[in-house]
């Protein structure tokens, strides 16, 4: 391939087109009208406008995206994560339009795509499931005899369901049908599939994936685990590599289960594994055909670049490397800033980036999409960037992710960088004993009020005062011992918002 274009926007088309480049590969960036100043498409060699903002009417419109790549005679189409990515259907157009599609098969999409047929292509492995149905459940009859049977509490969950949608916790009995209905109709418009299926609900549990890559001569590896378990709505904030939790002997089973996942499906690229922790066990969840956006931790454990293994796998090569020679190498955090006011349910705030300074330093990494001035706009996932680090311990990392929070300065809208603060902060996530209810368990948004020392309130009432009392307009000139904060002729501000 000398030419690809990348069928996606923001960070994630930019930290694609950045491997692209340092392999020679000339990039095709697609964007819809809203995108036109974004910096993928300033980075790209070439780029085509698709359409309107809506994502229906651009980026998910997958005949534009082919047909661009004709036009500017591109040899492959990446997906990226998200939109069209783990579309079967997209990805058989590419190939009957004579382009390689970087990424798994549509069969294979297809299988893992429902989570009922990923769990019946699984089954003849002996790989560890959740209790619950085989099959899609529609009458209330049978789902409430299948309920009593597991127990309650029960998850109800959308088959072709992903980020929460069309799954319902039922508690007790009596709330059962109002769930299961509301759950099959949230799937129908979610997804145009209504198929839904119950599992027990492992109320303690812990969310952690294996990396798994797959060629086409048979080779299948993992690359170890992240545990993904701080979310909010069913979504991830924060996620690490490795798990703070797992022993060998599990991280080795866990390895090779996932590996048995992609065979069952005859997998090829860059997949992950999904599997549910509780007490000590572990359960396969689902597979996601694509690359995750938390791909950068395993990356920095492992020092491979899977985007350039993707590319290198969909040109018929052989992975030029075997389990063994894959170790793990410190340990990485990536946390993922989000338009999103933690204080206000983390609903998103759009508006104006008018301050945007990411971190840097040894060990620290950025993966964004915008510059300070841009929009945040409304139309897609408001997801600004992500900030991963890399250290030699877990303690050493968390220690250096808040170090770059600190560093982050973002205006103009309100982001998950405070929130993901307190986290990392946090006394049950420094000890690695937290799980997927973090959020609801330990976290008020009152919490990330500014709890000011004596000697800033102190400051800020003396520059206060100066500025209201002096009729000049020359600088406020403020003074104090404290030998790390002493400065003379200049204005100070107390600001410890990100």
């Amino acid at each position: 391939m000398k030419k690809i274009l990348v069928a996606n926007r923001g960070e994630i088309a930019l930290r694609i087109m950045r491997s692209c480049r340092e392999m020679g590969i000339k990039t095709v960036a697609v964007y819809s009208e809203a995108d036109r100043y974004s910096p993928h498409v300033k980075y790209a060699d070439e780029a085509v406008c698709i359409g309107p903002a809506p994502s229906n009417q651009s980026y998910l419109r997958g005949e534009k995206i082919i047909e661009a790549a004709l036009k500017t005679g591109a040899d492959g189409i990446h997906p990226g994560y998200g939109f069209l990515s783990e579309n079967a259907a997209f990805a058989r157009m590419v190939s009957q339009s004579g382009i390689i599609f970087i990424g798994p098969s549509p069969e294979a999409m297809e299988i893992m795509g429902s989570k009922l047929g990923a769990k019946a292509a699984v089954k003849k492995y002996n790989i560890p499931l959740v209790p619950g149905t085989e099959h899609a459940i529609s009458n209330l009859e049978e789902a409430m005899e299948v309920g009593r049977k597991i127990g309650f509490p029960i998850l109800i969950k959308a088959s072709a369901g992903g980020g929460g949608k069309g799954m319902r916790i039922v508690e007790k009995e009596e709330e059962f049908e109002e769930n299961l209905k509301r759950a099959i109709s949230e799937a129908e418009s979610a997804f145009g599939d209504g198929s839904v299926f119950l599992e027990k609900y492992l109320r303690v549990s812990k969310h952690i994936e294996i990396q798994v890559l797959c060629d086409q001569h048979g080779n299948f590896l993992h690359l170890f685990e992240r545990e993904c378990s701080i979310q909010r709505r069913h979504q991830k904030v924060i996620e690490e590599a490795p798990s703070a939790i797992l022993t060998p002997e599990q991280r080795m089973e866990m390895g090779a289960h996932a590996v048995n996942v992609a065979r069952a499906c005859n997998y090829v690229g860059a997949g992950t594994v999904e599997f549910i922790y509780s007490d000590g066990e572990y359960y396969f969840l689902e597979m996601n055909t694509r690359l995750q956006v938390e791909h950068p931790v395993t990356e920095m454990i492992t020092g491979i670049d899977l985007v350039k293994e993707q590319i290198r796998i969909a040109r018929g090569e052989k992975l030029c490397f075997k389990q063994e020679d894959l170790t793990i190498r410190g340990h990485a955090i990536e946390v993922r800033v989000y338009a999103e006011d933690p204080a206000n349910q983390f609903l998103p705030d759009i508006g104006t980036l008018n301050t945007y300074k990411a971190p840097h330093g040894p060990g620290i990494r950025v993966d964004d999409g915008f510059a300070e001035g841009m929009q945040i706009p409304i139309y897609y996932d408001p997801m600004i960037a992500k900030m991963v680090v890399h250290a030699s311990t877990r303690d050493e990392a968390i220690e250096k992710a808040i170090r770059a929070i600190d560093e982050y300065r973002i205006t103009g809208v309100e982001t998950t960088l405070s929130f993901c603060r307190f986290v990392l902060n946090h006394e049950e996530f420094r000890k690695g004993t937290f799980n997927t209810h973090f959020v609801n368990t330990y976290f008020k948004p009152e919490y990330l009020k500014p709890n000011f020392t004596n000697e800033e309130l102190e400051i800020a009432a003396l520059v206060s005062a100066d500025l209201f009392s002096s009729s000049s307009k020359k600088p406020a000139t403020v003074k104090t011992s404290n030998a790390s904060t002493n400065q003379t002729g200049s204005v100070w501000r107390i600001n410890r918002s990100f």
